[in-house]
């Protein structure tokens, strides 16, 4: 399983796919999954919903729900001289930007990435305090002479590119790469869908890869109407705080603690039903796990909360850290814990609804 979930996270880590612009992402996950669905679709909104229908036919509904999306940069002026001005597209900040290897991939996909850098002035020809730059005030040089060479490699106004960052293996089962918010949860949910289709659960499981989630959970939003579940779990990437000069009152996770358990956040305050199955699973099956505090950030869970007359919604998530750079680090064991939860949470969910 280790070498699986590894691969499988490689493999959709480092393709690019900004929010709305997941299309690249979307068709790998398809690939990995065909065969093994009762039906696939992708919506409107560029959502890849996929449905694993249960034992017990009209039984139960369960919306499994991961992010495709990355956070990136989008293409907002091209000088005549071929430099690139960007918007931010998620919450990236500006510290990490100035000298950094961006990749922008063209919509065009016979066209082949262009690669560039963020230029910084060089120390020699710098004098007085350096101060960060804004993101606005920042250029990318492609290498491209002119406007028009930059036009016929593809680059254009609304063009989608992230920060560069290369994947790579640690001794101790542990990895590094970008993306893993949320290509982390794509892993769980696809080795999820191969679970369940050796051994199908009662319920019937969508499994909704959702667009958007870094721009305002926007597929999320949208799927959970179309699906109308009884239940919905998240699977996120979140925040790991076990480094320097992060207290443990400020720490929301620890790195090979396990998944985390969301019992709020900005955007949720979880069913107390869904925290008690969750603990209770986690007992039962001997799964390390750890609860997400304090209450930061929020999910595509707390959309989906919200949908028609409300949704009840829970987060499982695979503590990582440096999220939202152009690098993170995790431990896959924490991946397989988490598949091994949310797994046994597909089994149970019926006995609380």
């Amino acid at each position: 399983m280790t070498k699986q979930i590894t691969k499988d996270l490689e493999e959709l880590s480092q393709i690019v796919g900004v929010a709305s612009r997941e299309k690249r992402v979307v068709k790998a996950i398809e690939k990995k999954i065909k065969g093994l669905a009762d039906k696939i679709e992708i919506d409107i909104s560029g959502n890849l919903i996929a449905t694993l229908n249960g034992t017990e036919k009209d039984g139960p509904v369960l919306m499994l729900d991961a992010h495709t999306d990355e956070i990136g940069l989008m293409v907002r002026h091209i000088t005549p001289d071929g430099f690139i001005y960007f918007a931010k597209i998620g919450g990236f900040i500006d510290l990490l930007f100035s000298g950094q290897t961006v990749i922008f991939v063209p919509d065009d996909e016979s066209k082949n990435p262009v690669y560039g850098v963020i230029g910084l002035r060089p120390p020699h020809i710098t004098r007085g305090e350096v101060k960060i730059p804004s993101a606005d005030d920042l250029a990318v040089d492609i290498g491209a002479a002119s406007a028009e060479e930059a036009a016929k490699w593809g680059i254009e106004i609304g063009t989608t590119g992230t920060l560069v960052g290369e994947f790579k293996k640690k001794p101790n089962g542990r990895v590094i790469g970008k993306a893993f918010d949320d290509r982390t949860g794509c892993v769980v949910l696809i080795e999820i869908f191969r679970r369940l289709a050796e051994n199908k659960p009662m319920g019937t499981i969508i499994f909704n890869f959702a667009s958007g989630e870094e721009v305002g959970a926007r597929g999320a939003t949208t799927a959970a109407y179309t699906i109308e579940p009884n239940m919905a779990l998240a699977i996120e990437n979140t925040t790991a705080g076990d480094t320097p000069g992060v207290s443990p009152q400020e720490c929301p996770t620890k790195l090979g603690d396990g998944p985390a358990i969301t019992v709020a956040d900005h955007s949720l305050i979880v069913n107390e039903k869904i925290v008690t199955l969750l603990k209770k699973l986690a007992k039962e099956n001997k799964i390390p796990y750890q609860f997400k505090k304090p209450l930061s950030g929020g999910t595509d869970a707390g959309r989906i909360a919200l949908v028609r007359g409300g949704i009840p919604s829970g987060v499982v998530s695979v503590p990582c850290r440096y999220i939202h750079s152009p690098i993170s680090l995790l431990d896959i064991k924490d991946i397989e814990r988490a598949c091994d939860l949310v797994e046994a949470f597909t089994r149970s969910f019926h006995e609380i609804l």
